[in-house]
């Protein structure tokens, strides 16, 4: 078995491409209303309001099931992205035809598509750069690593954490490892499985591998340097 994780990492992968499809998508919409600018073409109005209409109904009902689980998991998150995105290009589609119907402001059509691109791509742009920073081991954003050291530091015997490590397996599963200095030693199974829930309680981090010896081993990562004063 050469994948010992399985392939959880596939779920961020998703979450990246996901984001960076739904920015290009972006660019591309942005690109042809510039375009469209000089000399808007005439809307078929009642057509597309219609056929846009349609589309907000489907789209919002389906961006709403993924709301909920939108916080949780990346991936959830980017579909939430891309059905909302859909419902907002209806949404805005619907109007300029409304008013091209009303008014004859056929520029409205490219106007409105630049103002749509860009407040989508505001809204998928943490999820691209959340994504990136996971796919590179970044510490999750829900996890404190000052506040996480703090913790096995003050456990009963511990008197130094190194090479602490804090990883996302997937977009909801969160790992780490950590070597805890013990002079005198007492880390049996009752203090590890201490630690492992104490560990989960606070952040959620499921996956825990922790190595206890009496003295600090040499070439290791060093503690956490100190919060600076008044963050």
């Amino acid at each position: 078995m050469r994948h010992t994780y399985g392939w959880k990492r596939a779920s961020i992968l998703a979450a990246f491409v996901n984001a960076l499809l739904l920015l290009v998508a972006m660019g591309s919409l942005a690109w042809e209303a510039v375009q469209r600018l000089p000399s808007p073409a005439p809307i078929e109005g009642v057509t597309i309001m219609v056929v846009a209409g349609i589309g907000i109904v489907v789209n919002t009902a389906t961006a709403l099931l993924f709301m909920r689980g939108s916080k949780e998991d990346l991936n959830i998150r980017g579909a939430f992205l891309h059905m909302a995105a859909d419902a907002l290009v209806s949404a805005g589609v619907v109007v300029a035809g409304g008013l091209a119907l009303w008014q004859g402001w056929n520029w409205l059509d490219p106007v409105a598509s630049l103002v749509i691109a860009a407040v989508i791509v505001v809204g998928t742009w943490s999820l691209f750069r959340q994504s990136l920073h996971l796919l590179f081991d970044g510490v999750p954003d829900t996890v404190d690593l000052r506040a996480v050291q703090a913790l096995l530091a003050a456990l009963l015997g511990v008197a130094q954490v190194t090479d602490l490590h804090v990883w996302a397996m997937d977009t909801r599963e969160i790992a780490l490892t950590a070597h805890l200095v013990m002079p005198d030693g007492g880390a049996g199974d009752a203090f590890l499985r201490h630690a492992m829930d104490e560990l989960h309680e606070h952040f959620e981090i499921r996956h825990v591998t922790l190595q206890v010896t009496r003295r600090a081993l040499g070439n290791g990562c060093a503690p956490l340097p100190a919060r600076p004063m008044g963050s």
